[in-house]
């Protein structure tokens, strides 16, 4: 909710709450001059946003897209952060963008799949060490 001079704004709804059909804003109204303009505007995108997707986006956003800077700004884990970005694409009806750019180093990628088995509790911690200590050593 905002407020604008003594009004309160609410957060446009997502869907037709009787139908749950899509919605369009019908009216603009201007504070100062009074003015209105009527028409079929649509619902810009990211009012499509949950309010926990809205301060998510804006983390993400404030930390330049560093999954590292938004696990320690949210405290959660680097699967959560993915997890949080995969459902912002998919509300946005968004693609992941294809790398075109050379794949990282496989050890990289093991390594992070090692850890991510290891925060799932799918292997243990000692598990965890003898299969970092294999990807090392290629």
């Amino acid at each position: 909710m905002l407020l604008m001079g003594q009004k309160t704004l609410h957060k446009i709804p997502n869907s037709d709450p009787v139908s749950g059909g899509p919605l369009y804003i019908s009216e603009l109204t201007g504070e100062e001059s009074g003015i209105q303009i009527r028409g079929k505007f649509e619902v810009p995108v990211y009012a499509k946003l949950d309010k926990e997707q809205g301060q998510f986006l804006e983390t993400f956003l404030r930390c330049r897209g560093m999954i590292s800077c938004v696990e320690k700004e949210l405290g959660i884990s680097y699967p959560t952060v993915r997890a949080r970005l995969d459902s912002l694409l998919e509300t946005l009806e968004l693609a992941p963008a294809k790398e075109d750019a050379p794949k990282k180093d496989k050890s990289v990628e093991k390594r992070r799949k090692i850890l991510d088995q290891l925060e799932r509790g799918e292997i243990t911690a000692d598990e965890a060490k003898a299969k970092l200590r294999g990807v090392q050593s290629v």
